[in-house]
């Protein structure tokens, strides 16, 4: 099912405050990483043909919108994440031709492309960066240059403006010898920061922004949008700096301090999104934006959102995703379902008045869930925990995101050393961690690295049980970039593709009640059972209006590997008894589920969807 035989939600009932109700709120999204989606030239890379060639796949599983990773031009530093030129395609996914062809099959078939775009920063290989190494160019301000520290030779060690840390190890400064100075760069040393303080700077993106959607994309997923502004003193300069009015935070245990507090969600951010709006989106039908949104609050979503203040349809907030972190993210602690509950059910009731929630537990870079959080020792297990997450995240309110593989619920990779690894965080937080700060064993840092590095998520989609899980042809001449995982024989595409009682089929049921039941799309969500420690239990409502069929679902989801009881608030909604008609989805299938309501009791990773 996709956007062309579906009707969109009617505007007699409500869902994130706007008229006419916007056609992605009853959408299901699906994130495609090109690079491990299917190659089909044999290079062991992914490619723009490769997805062109799986969209019956996409249109048959009935998602509505494809979201696909960076596939601008790029060195490839951060699989992308790195761009060098704005307007044109990186060689390793093919042409812009390749990309108009891929757009127009996909809108024959009813589904949308929304691209990544990465404003925060560019390449250091980019033609604006370059520029900007000279002091009399006109692009000298578009990024954040910096002087040595006073009394410190520039280039050595202390000589950087502040302490701040990068996000992916070591200091968040690179000194530039052609220009005598210092860039920020939150990330890799080859992604500077660009100064939108600047206008010249705004007006290029707006401009590359527009170039795109009149080609025919659908919108942008926008990459850590939330860190364009930059705190400044009233001179301009950055917290720790010599001479500022605002102090940095102090030095952590890796030997920096944290930048976030002073670059996410800056002073300006609210301005920026609705200049955006104005500029390129305002007189535009059918698009989509969603923007990646470290350091955002519950509250902050609900303002971003809120369609009255014209920034950003959606934003994906992090703060559940760092359920099973200690003090660092690279220190590990046991799943807790009480954590994970209380922190969204703040996210939804953020926006149970106007906004909107993004819905996700896996993307490029988190690990698989079903590993996470589930249980992929068996197959029995992996197959039920990662029905349960499904279902749990998908009843929420708001709209859900697949990533690619998901719906096969495919598992971690589990690599064994760390030559194994490609995703440049990891490899850098091992370094830092391990061999220059000391402050982890090699074993623990590698054992976190099995479970939450981004590379888990990254490995090839598994087509079929072939050499390379049909990713790329048997006798390629090039393996795939990254190793694929060997469980793809047993989980795989074609094993699952016709299998009623598979992951993949589960998620089709799931897509299908998104956009066919107006309760699960838009209805008020409440959640109960606060305190149970196994048991993850809400209501969904919504009342009936003209040509809208109403009524209440009541959701529980055992997050654990155990029978546990059913706690007496979820038992209260369904002590008269239910039928297998009342169930709507359930993880172990509709009869079992009478059973296990009748008892008051969820088998392991039990999921069930009552109407009431």
């Amino acid at each position: 099912m996709t956007a062309f035989n579906r009707e969109n939600l009617p505007d007699a009932i409500r869902t994130n405050g706007a008229t006419p109700n916007p056609w992605w709120t009853n959408a299901v999204v699906y994130q495609i990483y090109p690079r491990s989606f299917q190659d089909t030239n044999g290079d062991g890379f992914g490619d723009l043909k490769g997805i062109t060639s799986r969209l019956d796949y996409l249109a048959d599983l009935g998602v509505d919108v494809l979201w696909l990773s960076p596939v601008y031009k790029s060195p490839q530093d951060d699989n992308g994440y790195d761009i060098s030129d704005y307007r044109d395609i990186d060689p390793l996914f093919g042409t812009l031709d390749d990309m108009d062809e891929l757009l127009a099959e996909a809108h024959k078939r009813g589904l949308k492309i929304v691209m990544d775009l990465v404003v925060n920063h560019t390449s250091d290989e980019h033609a604006w960066f370059q520029a900007s190494k000279d002091k009399d160019d006109p692009h000298a301000d578009w990024y954040w240059w910096r002087p040595a520290r006073p009394g410190f030779e520039p280039g050595t060690p202390g000589a950087e403006p502040n302490q701040w840390g990068s996000y992916f190890g070591g200091s968040a400064w690179e000194y530039c010898p052609e220009r005598g100075e210092y860039y920020l760069h939150q990330f890799s040393k080859k992604q500077p920061d660009l100064n939108w303080e600047n206008p010249a700077v705004r007006r290029a993106v707006y401009d590359m922004m527009n170039w795109w959607l009149d080609r025919g994309i659908d919108g942008f997923r926008m990459d850590v949008i939330t860190l364009i502004s930059k705190r400044t003193d009233a001179a301009g300069r950055l917290p720790g700096e010599a001479g500022s009015e605002l102090e940095d935070l102090p030095v952590g245990e890796e030997g920096y301090s944290s930048p976030n507090p002073f670059c996410a969600d800056g002073p300006r951010q609210d301005e920026f999104l609705a200049e955006m709006r104005r500029e390129v989106f305002e007189g535009r039908d059918g698009f989509m934006t969603v923007g990646e949104a470290p350091g955002i609050t519950p509250e902050r979503n609900e303002h971003i959102t809120n369609p009255a203040n014209k920034e950003l349809d959606m934003l994906f907030l992090f703060d559940h995703m760092g359920e099973g972190e200690g003090r660092s993210k690279w220190e590990l602690v046991p799943f807790r379902t009480p954590w994970l509950r209380g922190v969204l059910a703040n996210q939804q009731a953020a926006v149970r008045n106007a906004g909107w929630a993004s819905l996700f537990f896996c993307n490029h870079d988190q690990p698989r869930i079903v590993s996470r959080w589930g249980d992929d020792t068996s197959e029995e297990a992996r197959v039920r925990s990662a029905k349960a997450f499904g279902l749990l995240l998908h009843m929420h309110r708001g709209t859900p995101y697949i990533y690619q593989g998901e719906e096969l619920g495919m598992t971690n990779a589990h690599f064994t050393s760390l030559d194994q690894y490609r995703d440049l965080e990891s490899i850098n937080a091992f370094r830092q961690r391990v061999e220059e700060a000391k402050i982890q064993s090699a074993e623990s840092m590698m054992a976190s690295l099995e479970l939450i590095s981004r590379d888990n998520a990254r490995t090839p989609m598994q087509w079929d049980a072939s050499k390379y899980a049909g990713f790329t042809a048997p006798d390629a001449p090039a393996e795939p970039w990254i190793g694929v995982n060997p469980n793809h024989v047993g989980i795989n595409a074609a094993a699952e593709f016709d299998d009623p009682d598979s992951v993949y089929a589960f998620y089709k049921r799931l897509i299908a009640l998104r956009h066919d039941d107006p309760v699960v799309a838009a209805g008020d969500w409440t959640l109960i059972d606060a305190d149970d420690p196994n048991v993850y239990a809400f209501t969904r409502s919504l009342e009936s209006a003209p040509g809208v069929a109403g009524g209440t679902l009541l959701v529980a989801v055992n997050l654990s590997g155990r029978t546990v009881d059913l706690s007496a608030e979820a038992y209260a909604l369904v002590e008269n008894g239910v039928t297998e008609h009342d169930i709507v989805i359930s993880t172990y299938g509709a009869s079992h589920a009478v059973v296990s309501l009748a008892n008051r009791e969820l088998d392991p990773w039990e999921g069930i969807v009552v109407r009431l």
